[in-house]
């Protein structure tokens, strides 16, 4: 059983949208860290963006993997654009070129949670028909939700409508602990709830009063997480990050330290090939 720890590029921008070309510095701290792959924003492609052979040549110099493309959508329609379809099918090719890689799907959120199941029936009709299209080519579509205000899935109830909606026949789900906490519901409960369908994990830390936390000095139990993904089989990757103020002015050092709370708390459990009672 190999539970493998990477980072996801929200640490070093948490902007879907907004392009950069610095790839190589954060592979530099991921690879200092000792974490053995990366999630990445596809805006964060920068020079490689057009070229995913030079992008596994970066990973492999540093023995890095990349464990998941993350791309974002607003699908505001009940069936793909043709612009949203070219992009979902350009990084479905890209991500061909990473065998073991899965795309991490994320919708985009608006300010308001108005016209609310119409939105929420869309962005489910639309990423079903993209990891439906992905599937066939082999590629896995995994579906992060994500917690500001104007998330469509943000809270419990939206939760199951969310779970309802997706064909699991193609799509996983990737839980964020910090973004389940910001909906206020209980992080194990969903872990234990939804564990079937995850195939990919995020980990930030939060506060039971809704602010961002560097990791362990928050009030989610990651190491009970660790320890019933231990026990219902898991073996995919857990990708760490951190939202706080600290970090966005200095995600290196947020890096860093989120790696020294993995080494000392969590990797003793997910190492310890034994299961938990």
């Amino acid at each position: 059983m190999d539970i493998k720890y990477g980072c996801h590029g929200s640490t070093w921008e948490l902007d879907y949208d907004k392009e950069s070309d610095y790839f190589p510095q954060i592979a530099d701290t991921v690879e200092r860290t000792g974490f053995r792959g990366v999630d990445i924003q596809v805006s964060l492609l920068g020079r490689f963006k057009e070229d995913p052979l030079a992008l596994k040549r970066e990973l492999d110099q540093r023995n890095l993997q990349l464990a998941a493309l993350t791309i974002p959508f607003s699908w505001l329609n009940s069936e793909e654009t043709a612009e949203e379809k070219a992009f979902a099918d350009y990084y479905i090719d890209y991500v061909k070129h990473f065998p073991d890689a899965l795309l991490n799907v994320a919708p985009r959120t608006g300010n308001q949670r108005v016209d609310l199941e119409n939105r929420q029936h869309n962005i489910i009709k639309c990423a079903n028909q993209l990891a439906e299209r992905a599937a066939a080519q082999g590629v896995l579509c995994s579906f992060h939700p994500n917690s500001p205000a104007g998330s469509v899935f943000r809270l419990e109830e939206d939760y199951e409508v969310l779970f309802n909606g997706l064909d699991f026949n193609y799509i996983s789900y990737t839980p964020d602990a910090g973004h389940i906490a910001f909906g206020g519901m209980d992080v194990l409960k969903i872990f234990k709830k939804y564990m079937p369908y995850i195939k990919h994990v995020h980990f930030k830390d939060a506060s039971n009063d809704y602010e961002w936390k560097k990791m362990g000095t928050g009030d989610i139990d990651f190491p009970e997480i660790i320890r019933l993904l231990m026990n219902s089989g898991y073996n995919g990757w857990i990708m760490v990050e951190e939202e706080t103020e600290e970090s966005t002015a200095n995600p290196t050092q947020a890096i860093l330290d989120i790696s020294k709370y993995v080494d000392s708390n969590l990797k003793p459990i997910s190492q310890g090939g034994q299961k938990f009672g």
